[in-house]
């Protein structure tokens, strides 16, 4: 796999590249593809989308999601997010733009690629960044974990961030967040088998804008 990766991103995270782990992520996927001739989501070159789409400087608000659509055409390396022509849209998806529109008392969203978000400083990264089609959660405990645990680490230098952390995979990243420093929203995973447990009205969008208009930056149009 090309470790290709926006600049800014491929200075902090050389030296992960260089780990034994993470060397050892790289051979678990090339056997995956070239052994075991599993179909491995998103496509290569789309793993790293999420840097490329909002480098470090940028970064404002963290999405936190858990690994990507086992689903064919759905995954392009934006947690949650699938290309516009994708239809229906997934239903953890659809419920986030269902709490979307409740939140800011607008018309739903429609269009599922949600690279508007990642340019305007959303970094929307998957806990794990593969997924062999049809079987979610299949590349977990391979490595990506590690590799995101230190994307966190780095992200902690900064301050004035906002972390949305939805469900439990998630939620376990808070250990290397500065709640003191930065602004943490937490509920229920949007998946339908979660949702009704606290997502829906917990108002993620609208408490975000509030606090980074209240740190002097821009608020974020989510729809």
């Amino acid at each position: 796999m090309d470790n290709y990766i926006e600049s800014s991103w491929k200075e902090k995270l050389q030296p992960e590249f260089e780990k034994v782990y993470f060397k050892s992520l790289i051979d678990f996927l090339s056997k995956e593809r070239n052994v075991g001739g599993s179909c491995i989501f998103p496509e290569e070159k789309l793993i790293f989308r999420a840097f490329d789409a909002c480098p470090f400087e940028k970064v404002k608000v963290v999405v936190l999601g858990q690994d990507p659509y086992p689903t064919k055409g759905h995954a392009h390396g934006l947690c949650f997010s699938v290309n516009n022509e994708v239809s229906p849209l997934p239903k953890s998806l659809k419920n986030i733009f269902k709490e979307l529109s409740s939140d800011l008392e607008k018309p739903e969203r429609t269009l599922g690629d949600l690279n508007d978000w990642a340019e305007q400083g959303v970094l929307l990264l998957n806990t794990v960044l593969t997924v062999r089609e049809g079987e979610a959660d299949s590349h977990a405990k391979k490595g990506w974990e590690l590799f995101t645990d230190a994307v966190m680490s780095l992200l902690s230098e900064k301050e004035g961030v906002v972390y949305i952390l939805w469900g439990g995979k998630a939620q376990k990243k808070a250990i290397h967040i500065n709640r003191s420093k930065n602004f943490v929203i937490e509920s229920s995973h949007p998946s339908p088998l979660s949702s009704y447990r606290g997502f829906f009205g917990s108002k993620p969008f609208s408490k975000t804008n509030d606090y980074i208009t209240k740190q002097g930056k821009c608020q974020i149009v989510w729809c």
